[in-house]
């Protein structure tokens, strides 16, 4: 008698759950916050300090939109027209930027949404999608996907805020950071990078803040934190492996 075996059938394997989160976590907009209020002080202040002893005898910055200060009580005061309030604010604004940026840039970085929302960048991309505005196509539906030249402009902020903050060291301790003045040639070329820096932080402000209005739900996102997107794995997690094995 011949016993028939049955193939053995296979229990399916269990699959884990997808982990989520938001498309910006809540220590994410904690820091961007920050950063916009810490921009906007460094930017008031700075503009008071700039009166003080201006790069160009045609332009001044009214004292209205400067942080420093009453001028008329300040002159009475310290004998200025607020400008030493106007670097008390500076300073102030200048270690919680240099503090929150480093905590930013780590987070970025292990969490790998450096990787996910600002690579890669590629020129012809970007022409694409500059021609698309040009020509009013341009679509932002799905928030968790940056067009190239936003990739570019985001990349590029980060970069001239870091210079920013080396030209203002220069200018803030010329002697003791005699070598950053070097990197832009002289003391005074250090005042005109950092000047047309914040030039250049000021328009993509004004780009940024546009762009947030005619796209409300961009704005509202980074209060909320936006929709829920797949839970990308911690850069940590390897960095802690390599650790482990370096000290093996």
């Amino acid at each position: 008698m011949v016993t028939k075996i049955e193939p053995a059938t296979m229990a399916p394997a269990e699959t884990s759950p997808v982990q989520t989160q938001k498309l910006h976590p809540l220590p994410l907009r904690i820091m961007h916050w920050t950063n916009a209020v810490v921009i906007v002080i460094m930017i008031g202040s700075g503009w008071r300090i700039y009166n003080d002893e201006p790069l160009f005898g045609f332009l001044f910055f009214s004292e209205r939109f400067s942080l420093g200060g009453d001028p008329i009580r300040s002159l009475q005061l310290h004998g200025n027209a607020g400008y030493a309030g106007a670097e008390q604010w500076h300073f102030f604004g200048m270690w919680i930027l240099v503090l929150n940026g480093l905590a930013y840039l780590t987070y970025c970085t292990l969490t790998g949404r450096f990787k996910r929302m600002l690579w890669p960048i590629r020129p012809g991309e970007i022409l694409a999608t500059l021609r698309e505005a040009f020509n009013f196509h341009l679509r932002h539906e799905d928030l968790t996907v940056y067009n190239a030249v936003q990739r570019l402009l985001y990349a590029g902020i980060i970069i001239v805020v870091f210079i920013e903050v080396l030209a203002g060291l220069a200018i803030w301790k010329p002697v003791q950071f005699s070598n950053l003045a070097i990197l832009f040639y002289s003391f005074q070329g250090a005042r005109y990078v950092h000047f047309f820096g914040m030039v250049a932080i000021v328009l993509f402000l004004i780009v940024h803040v546009a762009l947030a209005l005619l796209v409300p739900k961009s704005l509202i996102a980074m209060f909320t934190g936006g929709p829920h997107i797949k839970k990308s794995t911690p850069s940590v997690t390897a960095l802690a492996r390599l650790v482990a094995q370096a000290g093996e």
